[in-house]
């Protein structure tokens, strides 16, 4: 049966275990678990006599480097050998793109026969310079990279001839005549 007297005014005479802790007579030293503080101490094969810098630092055989290609989809997962160069990257994501059959279509530059002189591997899509084709893969830093087609020089020889044949034709005044049509 509920008692007359309010919830607020009644105080709960004990302290709820779980928060305060037990009480001062029920403490008891506590167990120290066992450790082995020797257990960093160098021996055996793990000693600094028995470790070298080369150990120290291994390199993997292959690594999963992931290759971007311009306006597709999702990124190339290609196992490359840490021996290869930029060039060799390019080629193998290129025969993989194609081997996967993936769309869009890669551009094809009659010209080039080596891709990676038809497209350049850049650090993101944000970095304007392209890669040396002859740096080593593990020297860059990177697993990531983006792939595009290098642009293709359209001016025969130098852009500036272009420019300086259009600057030397003359424009004709500006002539009212040109918009006689708007008049009628």
């Amino acid at each position: 049966m509920p008692s007359k007297r309010g919830g607020s005014g009644s105080r709960v005479p004990e302290r709820s275990a779980s928060f305060h802790g037990r009480p001062p007579a029920e403490r008891e030293k506590l167990r120290r678990p066992r450790t082995q503080p020797d257990l960093m101490a160098p021996h055996g094969r793990f000693s600094p006599e028995n470790t070298s810098p080369v150990s120290a630092r291994k390199v993997p055989a292959k690594v999963l480097v992931n290759v971007t290609v311009q306006r597709s989809l999702g990124p190339l997962h290609v196992v490359a050998s840490t021996e290869w160069t930029v060039g060799d990257l390019v080629a193998a994501a290129v025969r993989q793109y194609v081997k996967e059959g993936r769309r869009p279509g890669l551009p094809e530059s009659p010209a080039a026969e080596d891709p990676s002189d038809a497209f350049g591997l850049h650090y993101s899509q944000f970095s304007l310079e392209s890669l040396d084709p002859k740096e080593k893969l593990l020297s860059l830093g990177s697993r990531n990279f983006f792939l595009c087609p290098k642009i293709a020089n359209t001016c025969g020889g130098t852009c500036g001839k272009e420019a300086s044949a259009k600057a030397s034709k003359k424009v004709p005044p500006f002539s009212w005549l040109q918009f006689m049509d708007f008049l009628l």
